[in-house]
């Protein structure tokens, strides 16, 4: 008993210092603090975030990666970012962008060995040819557009991303920001109109430059009490100094962090950034602690640790059905249990950032429907202790959070509401109930493909584990029912008081309906006796089905009040999971004499016995 408890410790221990791992490393590139010059914040699509984020997402949209190779080594998000800011020659040198398409490579007269990785200073001499192409592919209907029309799009997309956030804090070519910044404070004399302020037409035109292309806005509020998202670009406040004379303390501190980097001078560097940290500080505690919170979240990265735990949690669930039942089930159990505290972490941390419940779009549904699954596999597991619990809850947390995490490939997962998504109380119920219903529906139906996979692939699924499958399906079902259930009618009302009506007929509408009526099918067929035991584990695999179209399928319509996150890319894989779902259903349907599981019909349960069999 002292040996098993220790190797628990041990696990729990383990699996803790994996997670919290990314915190032990320091970036200090060339003696640069990249990571604290990450936790600055600025303001960027209606939220201030961390310049970490910014660089994450900035470098995920081009370059498709949050890292970036060099023949030296691995460059981070921030070192990249920084580089793109103050050293934009050098930035310009690095091949981020990724061409595949042939089609495009012969557009711009490259030919098809030239490689697949270009940097932005090869594109220079074609970027209006670029813009003239992709204006043209844009006028075509999106779902009609050809392989080369996307690539062109997203690359003149990509580019234009590049362009504005080399242009943000200094115009693109700026030598000494900080001496032209101190030379335009000595020689200004304030004007309501900026040409009279002794500035030249040359000079005034790069700062209307700088504030039009900049990509966030860098400059914080004036005072404390001014409205906190009250934030300037640069060349805006440049702009505002040349008419009223009050230049705020932070251009003067973005200068000399622009011109020490580029200088190569990380003592004043840092030393700027240690004086502009305690200003934020001391005027925006709240953003600034909150901008750390969600730096550190960045590199921890809870959701891709969790995601390795899931895999590893399941090869030992699924072992224990061959050796070691109590031992290995023990340690995937004890290991889920943590995982899930990993998992919760993230997830509370995102609502604790963005203000909100836990699901705001479909990046976040994947987080909690994996998240709603694994709470529920863990209540089964605490309960039958055959690893089954343990192993399918790992299974839909991984694949849940692997689709997150390339719904993540778009960029910033904590992005705005739209207004009629604007309201915590709604999200909070409505959104949430009708989520949990997908979960649930999700762990029915993976609950289903393990009887059908071990009856089918394996002698392991003897009669006491198929009763205990199909209790498991019957509970999971009936709490799926409650609560798509629920969640439909909270929607109704909800659609009531937004667009007048409680029922339109809308896609995602009817997918909701129909995960509601096909989760109430499978329980009167059970009720009434018209299936058995693999019967409601076929019709729980057709759950998945079912509930996959109300998940992502109404959204690649494109078409519905509800089509927030149109997806075309994931088309193909939807085809693939749905015809895997019915290939399994068609293997649940063989007769038991092709099954490795020779096991005996179940005799047929009479309606009036049915409570027995459930309890």
């Amino acid at each position: 008993m002292n040996r098993t408890r220790l190797i628990i410790s041990l696990v729990v221990a383990a699996t803790l210092l994996y997670a919290v791992a990314p915190l032990l490393q320091h970036d200090r590139r060339g003696g640069f603090e990249m990571q604290k010059f990450g936790r600055t914040p600025v303001l960027l699509n209606g939220r201030i975030k961390p310049l970490d984020t910014v660089a994450r997402n900035s470098l995920l949209i081009i370059h498709g990666k949050q890292t970036f190779a060099t023949g030296q080594g691995t460059l981070s998000a921030m070192d990249w970012l920084a580089e793109v800011l103050m050293k934009q020659s050098e930035a310009d040198r690095r091949k981020i962008f990724v061409i595949r398409n042939p089609e495009t490579l012969a557009a711009l007269g490259w030919k098809p060995d030239a490689g697949k990785y270009f940097s932005f200073g090869e594109f220079v001499p074609h970027l209006q040819e670029i813009e003239q192409q992709a204006t043209l592919a844009q006028k075509v209907d999106a779902q009609l557009r050809s392989p080369f029309q996307r690539d062109i799009i997203k690359l003149f997309e990509r580019l234009t991303l590049y362009h504005r956030l080399e242009n943000s804090i200094e115009v693109t070519g700026t030598q000494n920001f900080k001496g032209q910044i101190d030379e335009l404070v000595k020689n200004i004399h304030p004007s309501p109109v900026p040409m009279n302020s002794g500035i030249t037409a040359e000079a005034l035109q790069s700062l209307a430059f700088l504030a039009e292309t900049g990509y966030f806005y860098a400059i914080p509020p004036f005072a404390p009490n001014d409205d906190p998202l009250r934030w300037r670009k640069m060349g805006e406040s440049l702009l505002v100094f040349l008419t009223d004379g009050k230049l705020h303390p932070a251009v003067k501190a973005w200068a000399s962090l622009a011109t020490a980097f580029q200088q190569n001078d990380a003592a004043t560097f840092n030393s700027a950034l240690d004086q502009y940290s305690r200003e934020l500080q001391r005027d925006l505690p709240r953003r600034v602690w909150k901008a750390k919170v969600e730096s550190i979240f960045n590199q921890v990265q809870p959701f891709y640790s969790a995601m390795v735990l899931y895999v590893l949690i399941f090869i030992l669930a699924a072992a224990s059905w061959l050796v070691w039942p109590q031992t290995l089930g023990k340690y995937a159990f004890v290991l889920l249990v943590v995982t899930f505290a990993i998992h919760s972490t993230g997830l509370i941390t995102r609502m604790y950032l963005e203000g909100r419940p836990p699901v705001t779009n479909l990046y976040s549904s994947a987080v909690f429907i994996g998240w709603g699954a694994v709470l529920l596999g863990i209540f089964l597991e605490r309960f039958f202790r055959n690893g089954i619990g343990s192993a399918t809850a790992a299974m839909i947390g991984f694949i849940t959070l692997l689709i997150a995490h390339h719904l993540s490939m778009d960029g910033d997962t904590m992005e705005m509401m739209r207004a009629v998504l604007d309201t915590n109380g709604w999200l909070a119920t409505h959104v949430v109930c009708v989520t949990l219903g997908y979960a649930s529906t999700f762990l029915a139906g993976f609950l289903a493909l393990t009887y059908i996979v071990r009856g089918a692939f394996t002698p392991s699924l003897d009669r006491a584990t198929a009763s205990s499958l199909s209790r498991m399906v019957y509970g999971i079902v009936c709490f799926a029912t409650l609560f798509s259930f629920v969640g439909t009618i909270l929607g109704g009302i909800w659609a009531d008081q937004s667009w007048g009506r409680f029922w339109g007929w809308d896609p995602k509408e009817n997918g909701a309906l129909l995960i509601v009526l096909w989760n109430a099918i499978i329980l009167h067929a059970r009720w009434g006796g018209l299936v058995r035991q693999r019967g409601l584990m076929v019709m729980a695999v057709f759950g998945n089905i079912v509930t996959s179209w109300s998940w992502f399928g109404v959204n690649m319509l494109g078409i519905g009040l509800h089509s927030y996150g149109f997806m075309d890319s994931a088309f193909p894989w939807l085809i693939a999971f749905v015809a895997s779902q019915l290939a399994f259903m068609m293997i649940g349907l063989l007769p038991f004499h092709f099954w490795r599981s020779q096991m005996e019909a179940p005799r047929r349960v009479p309606a009036r016995e049915m409570v027995d069999l459930t309890a």
